[in-house]
C-alpha cells in the first residue's frame, strides 16, 4: 500500500467553481485534477532552471570543440602537471 500525503489549501470560491468545471469537462475529480496540475507545474518549474536549452549553432559549436578541442595554453598544461603530481588516483 502506498502512503500518501495531505495537502490542504484555501482557495476562493471562484477559483474552486472554475477547478471543478475543468475537472468536469476532463471527467476526473477536482482532487485528481490539481494534483495533476501542480505536478506538471513543478515539472516545468524544475526543468527550467536544470535544463540548459541550446540554439542550433551552439550545439554545433559544443560538438565542434569536443570533437576537435583547441590546443591547451602553457598555463592549462602546467596546471595538469601540478594536477597529477598533488593528486593520486
Amino acid at each position: 500500500m502506498t502512503k500518501s500525503a495531505r495537502l490542504e489549501t484555501r482557495i476562493s470560491p471562484a477559483t474552486q467553481a472554475l477547478l471543478k468545471r475543468a475537472a468536469e469537462i476532463q471527467g476526473r475529480s477536482v482532487s485528481d485534477f490539481v494534483v495533476t496540475a501542480v505536478q506538471e507545474a513543478a515539472q516545468k518549474a524544475i526543468a527550467e532552471v536544470e535544463v540548459i536549452r541550446l540554439s542550433r549553432k551552439a550545439q554545433e559549436h559544443i560538438a565542434a570543440q569536443l570533437l576537435n578541442p583547441p590546443v591547451p595554453t602553457p598555463a592549462l598544461a602546467r596546471a595538469f602537471k601540478r594536477h597529477r603530481a598533488l593528486v593520486v588516483e
